[in-house]
């Protein structure tokens, strides 16, 4: 037995070291508690899918079957189910899902209930089908279920259309992430994971690296951010939209008839937010009153030309006035290159909004990723609300 005292007795480490190793321990603790309690942030990179795909919409990599494959989806804010091209589709790009290379792909049957919350279901044999329009192209799919991946986060059995034939050329060349509020999109089918929240910052569309993010789930979100109430139309269950009350350009907000922002969920009138439209559109009234102030702003002796969809385009040098959405509750006020959007060799500068197409949709205000490019648009869907803040993600 050593006496006491004696050198075999380990000294008490200085306190500078103590206090390092006891945060240490603490920290390796906390971690330890987060992975019990499952808090991790579920982050997907997001990308202008302009120069990588050559789809003007935005896109997420997600990682499709056992073993995995990759195809870069459009994520869109206003559609339900996911559909991506699969192996043998007519009409189709070269990157498609190849079902028989996965372990874990199933058909889905006519019986299943998944089969009845498709769009236009139908059968063929056993299997169910269903058929969609998006923009100017169809697209009909088998309704399957396969383990999609999205920011390591394992979702089995995740019910999806495998397209078989598509026509048109607007159909997203590797598919669709719908990110609606249907009983087949993500947040419908990840309510126990995600809890019908998301949230996303879409970087500058000449962007070439991942740089925006996809935020699924409660944590991580922002804490400073002011919202808007989300309203619910039964008839257009899928789209997100918002009270937007009045329009500032420069400091004067300009007159529009009520009825021209009003929400009406008979006729679908109102304004969504949309992630998967290019350029803000406006009904007809609220549009004129909007470019006229532009214009006036501008300066009235400047010519006006015109450029495609564009009618307020100018040659000259302008100096660009913000355009404010004023929101119940929140105001949106876009920086410049949300407003304009400039020729390549910089010549010529346009406002990048348009007047609502005369067609079904004559009656909705859409504010579209080209206006959302640069914020953090938060939807909250148990609490019913948008919110959105200035986050630089290009």
């Amino acid at each position: 037995m050593l006496p006491f005292g004696s050198a075999k007795y380990a000294r008490p480490p200085p306190w500078e070291e103590y206090v390092l190793q006891t945060l240490a321990k603490d920290q390796a603790r906390l971690q330890f508690l987060a992975s019990l309690a499952g808090v991790k942030k579920s982050i997907v990179p997001i990308a202008s899918g302009r120069q990588i795909i050559q789809s003007p919409t935005y896109i997420v990599r997600a990682n499709i079957g056992t073993p995995p494959q990759t195809l870069l989806m459009a994520v869109d804010t206003s559609s339900d189910a996911a559909w991506v091209p699969c192996s043998g589709c007519v009409g189709c790009s070269s990157n498609v899902f190849n079902s028989l290379k996965s372990t874990t792909f199933k058909s889905i049957g006519c019986g299943a209930p998944q089969c009845k919350q498709a769009p236009n279901p139908s059968c063929l044999g056993s299997t169910c089908s269903f058929n969609v329009t998006y923009g100017g192209s169809t697209i009909a799919s088998n309704l399957s279920q396969e383990t999609f991946t999205l920011a390591n986060d394992a979702l089995p059995a995740y019910t999806f259309g495998c397209i078989q034939k598509t026509t048109g050329s607007s159909v997203p060349p590797q598919g669709l992430l719908g990110l609606g509020r249907g009983p087949l999109s993500l947040l419908s089918q990840t309510q126990n994971l995600y809890k019908s929240t998301f949230s996303y910052c879409l970087p500058g569309y000449k962007s070439l690296n991942f740089s925006g993010s996809l935020r699924l789930g409660t944590v991580g979100q922002p804490i400073r951010i002011k919202y808007t109430p989300l309203l619910k139309n039964p008839r257009r269950s899928s789209l997100y939209y918002v009270n937007l009350n009045a329009i500032r350009v420069g400091r004067r907000i300009v007159d529009i008839p009520p009825a021209a922002l009003a929400f009406n969920p008979t006729t679908g009138a109102g304004t969504v937010i949309d992630s998967g439209t290019v350029f803000t559109r406006l009904v007809t009234p609220a549009y004129e009153a909007v470019r006229n102030e532009f214009r006036r702003r501008v300066g009235r002796k400047l010519p006006v030309t015109s450029l495609g969809g564009f009618d307020t385009c100018y040659t000259a040098p302008i100096v660009v006035p913000t355009i404010t959405f004023m929101f119940s509750g929140m105001n949106m006020t876009l920086p410049i290159e949300n407003v304009v959007i400039r020729s390549t060799a910089g010549s010529t500068t346009c406002l990048a909004m348009a007047a609502a197409p005369d067609n079904v949709n004559s009656v909705l205000n859409v504010i579209a990723n080209m206006q959302q490019q640069n914020h953090r648009v938060l939807i909250d869907v148990p609490n019913s609300r948008l919110g959105v803040a200035r986050e630089t993600c290009t």
